[in-house]
């Protein structure tokens, strides 16, 4: 997908009524109504269009600018179309003056696809790294028959006379207030200006069929469960040319065999023995690269906390990495032989093996909550 700004043909620093002004220019030139069967042009004016759609927006624009068109955030990222409205020139009424349309000045109406909602499960090495997934999606096409048109091959369109091509009707209706004129969506084109003379066999006029198609889909590093990305004009074609709706990815985190997610600190539980906790020693720790070696020092408690620094999550945003908490617990053998327990018995009663003041009271969770404090 081509850069925004190089659609609109601005810079990044371009202000707002530079952008106005380069997307009006650009939708001039390649308006369907000047461009009559033209696709390559009707491409352009919808591309120009998803663009500014994006640039007008200042919170579109800033995730745009950091995170391109893998943008985040469902309805706080970019959409790429026109929201939930379904009339280009009424949702940049300002920017054609309001009389920019039809040959009569009316407003045609384009089409726009529904948006398609898929779920992506992703291991948290995936997330610590970001991934290309490529999801295949049943979902409306463009019809290869008619081009999109929605036309039988020759038949062609002809202006609609209910409202000689404007696609809205004006009526004028009595009141006690005097006269009163109302627009419409005119009810014998849906507002498009024209009628289809004979309708495409294989789509039935419609200009999409259902088919599967292989989408490729950027995730960026840091993505978290429910998360919802948007990429635009991935979603279902729009009726006979219009507008595409977009992808929506809702991110589904798969559980990790050995840590666990906070964040983006990962937690790992270790468990060591009794003589190991007493005169110390190493363990390998599983990370999401490999596996990272620490010392236990002699005399480790349990529930104390070490942490592995950046050995966590990225933050989606880039600025840093969580840390990788390892929490320590002592195992205790429940059967012990009568040899074993005699050995034991030795040193149950040494001051040595005693607890000292307040640390009982310490468990794994009182010295988590110390560490995040």
């Amino acid at each position: 997908m081509r850069d925004y700004y190089e659609i609109l043909g601005v810079s990044k620093g371009a202000g707002e009524d530079e952008i106005k002004k380069s997307y009006r220019k650009l939708a001039m030139k390649y308006h369907p109504d000047k461009n009559p069967g033209d696709k390559a042009a009707e491409d352009k004016f919808k591309e120009a269009a998803q663009a500014y759609d994006v640039l007008s927006n200042p919170e579109k624009r800033r995730n745009y600018d950091q995170f391109g068109h893998a943008a985040p955030g469902g309805a706080q990222g970019f959409s790429g179309g026109f929201g939930n409205m379904e009339d280009i020139f009424s949702a940049f009424g300002d920017v054609f003056g309001g009389g920019f349309g039809g040959s009569s000045g009316g407003r045609r109406r384009v089409n726009k696809g529904s948006n398609l909602r898929i779920k992506v499960k992703l291991t948290l090495e995936e997330i610590a790294n970001g991934v290309e997934k490529k999801i295949k999606v049943n979902k409306y096409v463009e019809c290869t028959y008619c081009k999109g048109t929605g036309a039988n091959h020759g038949s062609g369109f002809h202006t609609c006379s209910t409202c000689n091509g404007r696609g809205q009707v004006t009526r004028v209706m009595n009141t006690m207030l005097g006269q009163m004129q109302t627009s419409a969506t005119c009810p014998a084109c849906s507002g498009e200006g024209q009628i289809i003379k004979e309708k495409c066999r294989h789509c039935f006029g419609d200009g999409i069929v259902k088919s599967d198609e292989v989408i490729p889909i950027n995730i960026p590093a840091g993505v978290s469960q429910d998360m919802q990305l948007s990429a635009a004009g991935k979603g279902n074609a729009g009726p006979r040319g219009g507008i595409p709706g977009d992808l929506l990815i809702v991110i589904e985190e798969e559980p990790h065999k050995q840590l666990i997610r906070e964040g983006n600190n990962l937690v790992y539980n270790l468990y060591i023995s009794v003589p190991d906790a007493i005169l110390g020693t190493t363990c390998d720790i599983p990370t999401l690269d490999g596996k990272a070696r620490i010392k236990i020092e002699p005399g480790t408690q349990p529930g104390k906390i070490l942490r592995l620094k950046s050995k966590g999550l990225p933050n989606i945003n880039g600025y840093e990495k969580g840390d990788l908490l390892v929490g320590i617990n002592v195992w205790i053998p429940q059967n012990l032989s009568k040899d074993e327990k005699q050995e034991m018995q030795k040193y149950k009663d040494r001051e040595t093996f005693k607890p000292s003041p307040g640390e009982k009271e310490k468990s794994f969770f009182s010295r988590m909550r110390e560490y995040f404090d």
